[in-house]
């Protein structure tokens, strides 16, 4: 049960530090790349895999040297959502700033100041969800030393 739990987390880590590297490469950049996307997704599912492998192993009866293992198999979860909540408040802070009311608003400008405000929010989400899996993946290894 051991190796069940050390393979969850090493995946979280190797997939979560991938993806936040990658994509905070791109944020450096001002580069958003679709495949960035991916690869974030990619790393919210394998933590979304650890936290259930997490559940089931705790009713197995795993016994971890640490206690905290089971706060940092479940934490990533938690700063996954927290990150997307962030992700999704990038819009109107951009919007805020540039004192645009909605979506209408941007439709209105000219074009290249349309694509400036899209690449602003984008490169916003990007970089959020970047420290989020940057996050996550050090959490992991954090999993990976407790069990």
């Amino acid at each position: 049960m051991i190796d069940v739990a050390h393979g969850f987390a090493l995946a979280v880590a190797i997939t979560n530090a991938v993806a936040g590297l990658v994509s905070a490469l791109l944020w450096w950049r001002v580069d958003p790349r679709p495949y960035a996307w991916i690869l974030i997704r990619i790393g919210q599912a394998a933590a979304v895999g650890q936290a259930a492998a997490a559940g089931v192993l705790a009713a197995t009866g795993l016994q971890p040297k640490d206690d905290l293992y089971w706060l940092y198999a479940l934490l990533p979860v938690a700063v996954g959502f927290v990150a997307e909540q962030l992700r999704l408040a990038s819009a109107q802070i951009v919007l805020d700033h540039r004192d645009l009311d909605d979506a209408q608003a941007v439709g209105r400008l000219p074009a290249d100041q349309q694509r400036s405000v899209v690449l602003q929010i984008v490169r916003r989400e990007l970089g959020v969800m970047s420290a989020a899996a940057l996050v996550i993946a050090f959490l992991a290894l954090r999993a990976l030393g407790t069990v």
